[in-house]
């Protein structure tokens, strides 16, 4: 499930390098969870929390049906 999650991200990445950040995988649990690090501008923007459920979490569900939640560290 990591390589699906890793391609996912890669469809994420243009947005946010757009705007200065990137994410970064961190792990993938055995129940469905994706820990991501947000990096460069958006890992201190303040919209971060919803760029991460509104957008990053929308797509990584779309792709991979088994993941049932995405949050930061």
């Amino acid at each position: 499930m990591r390589d699906r999650v890793e391609k996912a991200l890669e469809k994420v990445r243009p947005m946010l390098q757009a705007d200065g950040g990137n994410v970064e995988l961190v792990e993938v649990t055995n129940d469905g969870v994706v820990k991501l690090r947000l990096k460069g501008s958006c890992g201190c923007c303040p919209m971060s929390s919803m760029t991460l459920k509104m957008g990053i979490e929308r797509i990584l569900k779309q792709e991979v049906p088994e993941v049932k939640e995405v949050v930061a560290i």
